[in-house]
């Protein structure tokens, strides 16, 4: 733990701090150890590039709480490379990202944060003479793993929105024949990233991907199904425009353009920047979609998508199902039914008491 030491960071403190992050990223407590086991002999070097984007992803990964952005810059990651964060600029900057791909080949996590522009040989985005389509081929090929942030980088985002002039796509389509984990989100949850850096750095593996390169535990379920308005969804309570009394009674905003049945995200279960009720629904917005490519940035806001795989109870039948009238006929029916049911009861009690008193005199007798 020479470099910690060097910090005057404890082997306690910093246990508290690998169990923190562990522990916010749905790993195992046993983790924690193995985590702290790992980062101490040498933390995992993180080269993180910037293209087409407004750096949400950055911003929110800065306002992390466990860990928070210093001990997870400083004491779990190296980030030897970052536009928006490091001190260096121009060539020491450039210097910065050639010996950290020659130092860490083969095993540094390489994060893209924003879309590739492909139009006109990619002059859309230069970074120190090379496309953005050139820095990502060069640093991909010595990629130990590979991480889209943000929408922009896992599919194109707000940048790939028609009529995309600069023909912006998502990292997978550039880098071929290598694994992408894609992180979507309009910015992305950190602890996603977080969870995945981890778990590659400690395990050597990454987490279970979906067919668009999702980790299944953050983008396994829709919005919808762990959605706080979510009862009210099953209760038939729609809000039905902004504001109105529904609206502010939390009823659901599915009516009003809400996209959670069809977009694949848990920012309903994971609070972001740690703070409860931090993303559009929780603040009375509806979902648009940031995390689907055929939704996002192309569906109207206020347009409404089909409910696709309903999970109970919606598909529940009504208890209060409405009632249908009888027609002459079969009332008279059911009184005759009825009748005979009553006729038969109250012959077969009479045969009944008639039993019992017979039994009684041949007792006396």
């Amino acid at each position: 733990m020479n470099h910690l030491e060097k910090s005057s960071v404890s082997r306690r403190d910093f246990l508290k701090v690998c169990s923190a992050a562990a522990a916010a990223v749905g790993l195992p407590a046993s983790a924690a150890e193995k985590i702290a086991e790992t980062v101490s002999k040498k933390k995992p070097s993180v080269i993180w590039l910037q293209f087409q984007e407004c750096t949400g992803c950055t911003e929110s990964l800065l306002r992390t709480g466990h860990p928070d952005a210093a001990q997870l810059i400083l004491d779990l990651i190296s980030l030897d490379y970052s536009e928006t964060l490091m001190a260096a600029a121009g060539h020491q900057a450039e210097a910065a990202l050639e010996q950290a791909m020659r130092d860490n080949a083969g095993k540094y996590v390489l994060v893209i944060e924003g879309a590739i522009p492909t139009k006109e040989d990619g002059k859309y985005c230069i970074i120190a003479g090379k496309t953005a389509v050139e820095t990502t081929t060069e640093a991909a090929a010595k990629a130990g793993a590979i991480i889209a942030i943000g929408s922009c980088a896992s599919w194109g985002g707000i940048p790939s929105a028609d009529p995309n002039p600069t023909g912006a796509v998502g990292v997978s389509d550039i880098v071929k024949g290598k694994p992408v984990v894609t992180i979507p989100g309009c910015p992305a949850n950190p602890y996603n990233l977080l969870g995945t850096v981890l778990q590659f750095a400690t395990f050597g593996t990454l987490p279970a991907l979906d067919d668009k390169g999702r980790p299944k535990f953050a983008y396994g379920r829709v919005i919808h199904d762990d959605c706080p308005r979510r009862p009210h969804f099953d209760a038939g309570r729609f809000a039905q425009r902004y504001g109105d009394e529904g609206s502010r009674q939390g009823w659901c905003l599915y009516k009003i353009g809400c996209k959670g049945p069809q977009t694949h995200a848990n920012c309903s279960l994971l609070s972001f920047v740690d703070t409860v009720g931090a993303w559009p629904v929780g603040i009375g917005a509806q979902c648009f979609g940031c995390t689907e490519k055929e939704i996002g940035f192309r569906v109207p806001l206020f347009q409404t998508v089909d409910v696709q795989g309903p999970t109970p109870p919606a598909m529940y039948t009504p208890v209060n199902a409405e009632a249908g009238a009888m027609s002459p006929l079969a009332t008279g029916v059911a009184g005759l039914v009825g009748g005979a049911l009553i006729g038969a009861g109250l012959t077969y009690g009479a045969k009944l008491a008639k039993v019992e008193d017979e039994g009684k005199e041949e007792k006396k007798s």
